[in-house]
């Protein structure tokens, strides 16, 4: 099978840095870089008045400019366009059935307003087969200039070069830290696995202060498990330098206040097959709206 990476464009100055960023992890992975455009018809109350074919048009022509700006950024890389019509969540989730990754732009809103991930990413996140990547620029007004798009992905160098997942211990997941591991591995970046604990809710209040030794004999216990779980992984990828943290409160708000030093930032996502809620945990759904960083979602049983 050959492998690709999927990038969802929109024409924005985001789906520009997600394609500078998949460009990167295409040239590095070998693999094909696919770029997915999806229209929606002409509404019937202006289809009087606007061509049929306008919006496939444009369609075409994005995903044209984003061909050739990916090969002049990776000459010789392998690049197909893929031009699809219908709801752009539905068809992105069909698209990660059948790529390696799945690679989005974040509308960023700035500080004050947060939430980083626009409609579309937050319906198509929940749903995906592959791990997903969201991307935004990091230029102060959203636009995404040369260095602005550049900035945040593995591979340049003077952007940072750590890998942050976070790790629950009391649940394992191999699939997350196989793709941190590969991750880190692929862009010879140091890993840093982050565990957060808090101590029990009291009858749903937070405890006393309790004596220092006992937040160190649990921290003690916490960095124990964490390390042991990152054990077997270090040994299948000894060239990954991998430092251990565990931290204590919130979960989100460590990844997210780390996430501006990091070059990627992965966390978990259990699959659902309810159809109700988020099919997004709150840590995650914590990152995705506020880490000023690509993060990748990788989904889990």
């Amino acid at each position: 099978m050959t492998h690709t990476v999927t990038v969802g464009l929109d024409g924005s100055s985001e789906s520009l840095a997600a394609t500078d960023w998949a460009a990167d992890e295409a040239a590095l992975r070998g693999a094909t870089l696919r770029l997915v455009q999806v229209y929606q018809p002409v509404p019937v109350p202006y289809s009087a008045v606007v061509e049929a074919d306008a919006e496939s048009r444009a369609a075409h022509r994005i995903c044209a400019e984003a061909a050739e700006r990916a090969s002049r950024r990776h000459p010789g890389l392998p690049t197909r366009t893929d031009v699809r019509q219908g709801r752009p969540h539905q068809e992105l989730v069909e698209a990660s059935g059948e790529t390696d990754l799945l690679v989005l732009g974040s509308r960023g809103l700035g500080r004050l307003l947060g939430h980083l991930v626009g409609s579309v990413g937050l319906r198509t996140v929940p749903h995906t087969a592959c791990p997903v990547v969201l991307v935004r620029s990091r230029q102060p007004d959203g636009g995404a200039g040369e260095r602005g798009a550049d900035d945040g992905a593995p591979g340049s160098a003077d952007r940072p070069r750590e890998i942050l997942v976070g790790v629950d211990v009391d649940e394992p997941c191999a699939e997350l830290l196989a793709f941190a591991f590969e991750t880190a591995a692929r862009h010879d970046a140091p890993l840093r696995a982050v565990h957060s604990w808090r101590m029990p809710l009291i009858y749903g209040a937070d405890p006393y202060v309790l004596p220092p030794e006992v937040y160190t004999d649990v921290s003690d216990l916490a960095t124990e498990h964490l390390r042991t779980m990152l054990r077997p992984w270090e040994e299948k990828f000894p060239g990954v330098r991998v430092t251990a943290q565990v931290v204590s409160g919130g979960p989100a708000d460590h990844l997210v206040e780390d996430a501006g030093s990091a070059a990627l930032v992965v966390v978990g996502r259990r699959v659902r097959r309810s159809p109700f809620g988020t099919h997004v945990g709150p840590v995650a759904l914590a990152v995705l709206h506020h880490a000023h960083a690509p993060v990748a979602v990788v989904p889990h049983r």
